[in-house]
C-alpha cells in the first residue's frame, strides 16, 4: 500500500496530494497520514464525494485514512444537478450595512422556506460570521441543513475573524473542496 505523508502540511495540501495519486492511477489504495482532525476531515470528504472506501484511525496524535480507489464503484457514482450559493459577507449588496445586514437575514430566511434550494452554501470572508454564534440568521441556517443543504465555512476566514470555535452551523472546510464544489456545480450564484 502506498503511503502519503502530509504530516506539517497546511490545508488544503492533503487533499491536493491525495487527489494527485488518485489521478495517476485506476485502481488504488493509499494511506494517508495526517497531524490534524480538519485534515483527517478533508480527506473523508474527498473520499466520500468520489466514491472512494476510506477509513480514519487515530494513534499518538496523527490521524491514518486508507483510502481505495475502485474504477468500477466510481463508475456507479451518480451524477446530479446541483446548485452552489457562495456567500462572501454578512452583508447582501453595497451600501449601507444596516440595509445589507436586514436584506441578507430577509434572504437567507426566503430561502430557508423555499420550494428549490441549493445543494451546497459555502461562506468566504466575512460571509462565515453568518455561521457564528450571536449571528442572526442562524435560525435560517439550520432550517436548509435540516432540509439536506450542506453548509461550509472557510477554515482560513474562521482563523481570521477568530470564529472557529464560534461555528453554530456547518463544517470547517478548505479552498480546494470549495474550488471542487463550484466547479462541479450546475450553477453557481454568488453574493
Amino acid at each position: 500500500m502506498e503511503i502519503i505523508d502530509c504530516r506539517g502540511l497546511k490545508c488544503p495540501q492533503p487533499v491536493i496530494n491525495t487527489k494527485k495519486y488518485f489521478d495517476a492511477v485506476e485502481n488504488g489504495k493509499v494511506q494517508v497520514i495526517v497531524d490534524n482532525e480538519v485534515a483527517k476531515n478533508n480527506i473523508s470528504k474527498f473520499s466520500q464525494s468520489n466514491n472512494f472506501k476510506y477509513e480514519a484511525e487515530e494513534k499518538n496524535g496523527l490521524y491514518y485514512i486508507k483510502v481505495e480507489k475502485n474504477k468500477l464503484a466510481e463508475s456507479k457514482k451518480v451524477e446530479r444537478n446541483n446548485l452552489v450559493i457562495v456567500i462572501t459577507s454578512d452583508n447582501l449588496g453595497t451600501g449601507d450595512d444596516g440595509l445589507g445586514s436586514t436584506l441578507m437575514k430577509s434572504y437567507l430566511y426566503a430561502l430557508s422556506v423555499a420550494d428549490t434550494i441549493p445543494t451546497e452554501l459555502l461562506f468566504l470572508n466575512s460571509g462565515v460570521k453568518l455561521a457564528a454564534a450571536g449571528s442572526d440568521v442562524l435560525e435560517s441556517l439550520l432550517k436548509l441543513r435540516e432540509r439536506g443543504v450542506n453548509i461550509a465555512c472557510c477554515g482560513i476566514c474562521l482563523d481570521f475573524y477568530n470564529l472557529k470555535d464560534k461555528l453554530q452551523v456547518g463544517e470547517i472546510t478548505n479552498m480546494y473542496t470549495i474550488i471542487e464544489k463550484m466547479n462541479g456545480a450546475s450553477n453557481t450564484i454568488k453574493l
